[in-house]
């Protein structure tokens, strides 16, 4: 009787107090996905929840990873008909279907067959010319994909090679995000490989969270270009300043960006895209979409698009740098 009485006088005491545990700034830091991450979340107490982190990466390579022979999207690149597909390879085929469409076909995970030959995945690079590149655009477009009722993929051509790289990485991102929403935890900023997703503001130093753009002139100097304000939102960005490959006999620059639609790399005025979306998947898809487009038609596909806020730094006819922002990025940056 006693005790009880006691536990009751304790909840009393804290329920007139109305204090709760200070807040604990957690952060997990690591390698995954072929590049790094960190993630910040702030919990009553310190919270380590790296065994569930561990989990969401060994799903999604498990999955989405070109790279892991038993990956499900390396059997299936390897002509496994079998296959059947997760949630997770469900949701990026089907985000991915949605922005190969919008951007008219710029967006395009089947274009993995012409990254490998071009050195840029985990396939085998080979001699390109104009001949071989025609050859391999014969297997590309995400329209000779098709995602079966039963959970399976159904290629037009066995050649056809998927990449969900360029999405992946904001999916998984995505995937935490689900994880710390599902413990509870409403301030968090999390980043992977320079991706990021931002909940509510850092409740610590009452601020909010401040996060940066690369300088995309400064090589392997970094920079930042620009610093801004990200609440409740996802930010991912492309550029070609960093990813590239050098010919070793003739020295020509090749670039990871590949024309879906030409076959070739891209080498554009277009220096790097940044997009902020309401999921990093979608902000991560359109931001490579960005780089493959041509500027004038990225710049009319963002005025049609309300539910994205981009920055695209680019270089005008006279070689000097230019900046674009549509309203809504601006009024997010942080005023020097």
């Amino acid at each position: 009787m006693n005790r009880i009485i006691l536990a009751l006088l304790g909840l009393l005491m804290v329920s007139c107090t109305g204090k709760q545990p200070e807040l604990v700034r957690n952060q997990i830091q690591g390698g995954a996905l072929g590049t790094s991450y960190s993630l910040i979340y702030l919990t009553h107490g310190s919270e380590n929840f790296q065994k569930e982190i561990d989990s969401v990466f060994t799903a999604v390579n498990g999955s989405l990873s070109t790279y892991i022979p038993t990956s499900d999207i390396s059997k299936i690149n390897r002509g496994d008909t079998t296959v059947v597909v997760d949630a997770m390879f469900s949701d990026v085929f089907q985000l991915s279907k949605q922005v190969f469409q919008s951007t008219h076909g710029y967006f395009d995970p089947t274009v993995g067959v012409l990254v490998n030959a071009w050195g840029f995945g985990p396939g085998t690079q080979i001699a390109m010319d104009s001949t071989r590149v025609d050859s391999l655009l014969d297997y590309v477009g995400f329209d000779k994909v098709i995602l079966t009722k039963d959970n399976t993929l159904k290629k037009e051509s066995g050649p056809i090679y998927l990449d969900f790289n360029a999405i992946a990485k904001g999916y998984t991102i995505d995937r935490l995000a689900r994880l710390m929403d599902t413990k509870g935890i409403e301030n968090y900023l999390l980043e992977v490989g320079g991706e990021l997703v931002a909940k509510g503001e850092n409740r610590i130093k009452e601020k909010p969270w401040v996060v940066g753009i690369d300088d995309p002139q400064m090589g392997d100097t970094r920079q930042l270009k620009k610093t801004l304000f990200l609440k409740d939102r996802a930010m991912a960005s492309s550029g070609n300043y960093r990813k590239f490959r050098v010919d070793s006999l003739t020295g020509k620059r090749y670039v990871h960006t590949i024309n879906p639609k030409t076959g070739f790399t891209k080498n554009s005025n277009t220096l790097a895209a940044t997009v902020i979306a309401d999921n990093c998947a979608k902000a991560d898809a359109y931001a490579t979409a960005f780089m493959a487009m041509d500027l004038d038609d990225a710049l009319k596909l963002l005025t049609s698009m309300r539910d994205l806020e981009a920055y695209i730094i680019y270089l005008d006819e006279q070689g000097d740098t230019q900046e674009f922002m549509t309203p809504g990025f601006e009024k997010r940056v942080v005023k020097r």
